[in-house]
């Protein structure tokens, strides 16, 4: 057997174990630039051999593990040959008008609709036959139930979730994920539609399959999608296409993920011709349908470097190793450190220690990334003690192999960041600007240690100015959004504090049976029962009491409320429009901003809003009042009314 052939079986069993990582949600096993240079590689082997093995990644599509009923696509979902040739891309449009839209990284799903309403939701799978995963739906964003065409319609889009998003759910987690591409495809392995929902996954359309609507314009198309409800992928028409005409618009695109304007996780960009007729007429290639469109992804822009040290990161899941190096240019910035994830990532890698020679890049001109060492010179030191607590580590090895570090200490601020990040949330104290990265900074560098610490950070601002990815404009907002909060209302100071099993619901309807809030407080304090009180019951009123009946709980309490000021709470008058009745809400809501916006207006009249529908409901407001959904279901089996936005503000008010 030569040794070419050799390399080919190699590269296969490496680049398809990579891919089923990639695909079902497990560890990153590779880099994208590692598998694009060994996938390119092995392209190489292929055209020089005059073979290709079987299974080789270049003559099929990736397919998910995900268990579940497995389905034939009706229209096969195949891959977009590659390039990083703007050249390329002038040479394969022809001259003819063509589309630019972001390459979404995340997973591809596609939506079938009948009649007005969604019939299949289905992974990509190997581009033949995906995984059903109809029943998830719910859970996802920007799928909607029902849509007014009542053809037949297929969709494909792309299943993402946003860095923000990634990175909040992260820090709540005691799971760890690479990226947010590895969390929504480890996502669809869930049985549980609450836990899919909390992740925050967002369906992006990026090409209609089919439509009935006899439209030959893909703009044209995309734009029919929108008008149906639908929030489409970003996208730019190119009318003359030359090679200075793409570079352009390129460029401008390049602009949008290196200035961060971009929410979601993208790894190129995606031409397709608006003539889908034209389109139709190329011949199919391996995987490929040449006149489908090409994918462009940029080329990456590597540096070598000398290691300096390895700075150990804590957060909620993990203390995980930092590449700190000698300062690079890439892609027009400085860049000195790189996230390494974890262990393993270090042991594949081979990086050892202070003087190890390495290279990097900025993954998709954002992430800096250690993609290989050149050089090792010693060896890599894991610390025996957390470097936040200084409690022992201690190193884990998850279900899907990857080894960890992590602290023993329960109680370590780090572990508990998501406290932190409740406090400062929207529904907690709304201090603007204190996302989990930047909480976590703060707790690395010994700044706080408790929820009260988060009202002393203007005293480091100074420092904050100084840090990398700050500046003194970051610092003057921050310390502005933590003196914004210092007024804040009693149902949102009690959900800050992460009291186990209370919501802001329960919370106003505790602080509606007392005076005020240090009420309230004593009452626990005195180990008072509250399950008399609607609402709450036996075991919510037993979590309540066991919280405040910890002395810690209570001094951080008393050094809040020497910080903050509180705007108590009253509870809706006698008499309102909504009293003694109890309301579902589902669905999108068009008349306020959000369901808890409604949710609010409901409470403020004396009534109360469930989450499910029972014999106990009054109304299901839901403006799709002929939907099929399981609420809609239960609501006429018990002969509740189901109405609209419009019937509750003709009945109720607004």
């Amino acid at each position: 057997m030569s040794d070419a052939i050799i390399e080919m079986q190699n590269l296969i069993a490496e680049l398809n174990s990579a891919a089923d990582s990639y695909y079902s949600g497990k560890a990153e096993l590779m880099t994208d630039f590692e598998w694009d240079a060994k996938f390119d590689r092995l392209k190489a082997l292929e055209e020089a051999t005059g073979q290709i093995l079987p299974g080789s990644p270049t003559a099929k599509v990736s397919s998910d593990s995900l268990a579940g009923e497995k389905e034939a696509h009706e229209y096969p979902a195949l891959s977009l040959a590659k390039t990083k040739s703007v050249a390329d891309l002038a040479k394969w449009s022809e001259a003819r008008p063509i589309w630019l839209s972001w390459k979404l990284d995340g997973l591809t799903l596609v939506a079938t609709y009948d009649d007005g309403k969604l019939v299949k939701l289905m992974t990509r799978g190997d581009g033949s036959i995906g995984t059903n995963i109809t029943h998830l739906a719910p859970a996802i964003r920007g799928i909607p139930e029902t849509i007014e065409d009542k053809g037949h319609i297929v969709i494909r889009g792309e299943a993402v979730i946003s860095y923000d998003d990634f990175e909040a759910f992260v820090a709540s987690s005691k799971e760890d994920y690479a990226n947010p591409r590895n969390l929504a495809s480890g996502s669809f392995a869930l049985k549980d539609v609450d836990e899919v929902a909390r992740r925050n996954i967002r369906w992006i359309p990026f090409t209609p399959v089919h439509l009935e609507k006899d439209i030959v314009s893909w703009g044209e198309r995309m734009a029919y999608l929108e008008s149906l409800g639908f929030k489409c992928v970003e996208r730019e028409e190119i009318f003359e296409p030359t090679e200075e005409t793409i570079s352009a618009s390129i460029e401008r695109w390049t602009k949008k993920v290196t200035d961060k304007i971009n929410p979601y996780p993208v790894d190129g960009l995606v031409v397709c011709y608006d003539d889908t007729e034209y389109a139709k007429t190329g011949s199919v290639t391996g995987h490929h349908a040449t006149k489908a469109g090409l994918a462009f992804k940029w080329a990456d822009e590597s540096a070598a470097t000398t290691l300096e040290s390895i700075e150990w990161s804590s957060a909620v899941s993990s203390i995980s190793p930092v590449a700190i190096f000698k300062p690079v240019q890439l892609e027009g910035t400085t860049v000195k450190r790189a996230l390494l994830c974890n262990i393993s990532e270090c042991e594949r890698l081979g990086i050892g220690g202070v003087g190890t020679k390495i290279e990097v890049i900025k993954a998709n001109k954002i992430i800096p990334k250690v993609i290989s060492v050149t050089e090792k010179v010693g060896e890599l030191e894991v610390p025996g003690k957390c470097p936040v607590c200084s409690a022992p580590t201690e190193i884990k090895i998850s279900a899907s192999g990857a080894k960890t570090l992590k602290c023993t200490n329960e109680e370590c601020p780090a572990r508990v960041l998501r406290k932190f990040m409740r406090f400062v949330s929207k529904e907690g104290m709304d201090i603007d600007g204190l996302a989990g990265q930047t909480l976590a900074k703060f707790v690395n560098m010994g700044w706080i240690k408790d929820l009260a610490d988060i009202y002393k950070l203007p005293q480091h601002a100074g420092e904050i100015a100084l840090m990398e990815g700050f500046g003194s404009k970051s610092a003057e907002n921050m310390t502005a959004a933590i003196e914004n909060a210092r007024i804040r209302d009693a149902a949102n100071f009690l959900v800050a504090l992460s009291i186990p099993l209370c919501g802001k619901d329960v919370a106003k309807r505790l602080l509606g049976a007392y005076p005020n809030l240090r009420e309230l407080i004593k009452a626990a304090e005195r180990g008072e029962s509250f399950a008399g009180i609607d609402g709450i019951g036996e075991v919510k009123s037993a979590a309540f009491v066991e919280w405040f009946s910890k002395e810690s709980n209570r001094l951080l309490v008393e050094k809040l409320l020497a910080e903050i000021e509180i705007n108590e709470y009253k509870a809706a008058l006698e008499g309102g429009s909504c009293q003694g009745l109890t309301f579902v809400i589902t669905g999108d809501v068009t008349n306020w901003p959000n369901r808890n916006a409604l949710k609010d207006y409901i409470e403020s009249q004396g009534g109360k809003v469930a989450s499910a529908v029972s014999a106990k409901t009054s109304f299901l407001i839901n403006n799709d009042l002929e939907s099929s959904s399981s609420k809609n279901k239960k609501a006429k089996a018990l002969g509740i009314e189901i109405i609209s936005e419009q019937d509750f503000i003709s009945r109720f008010g607004k």
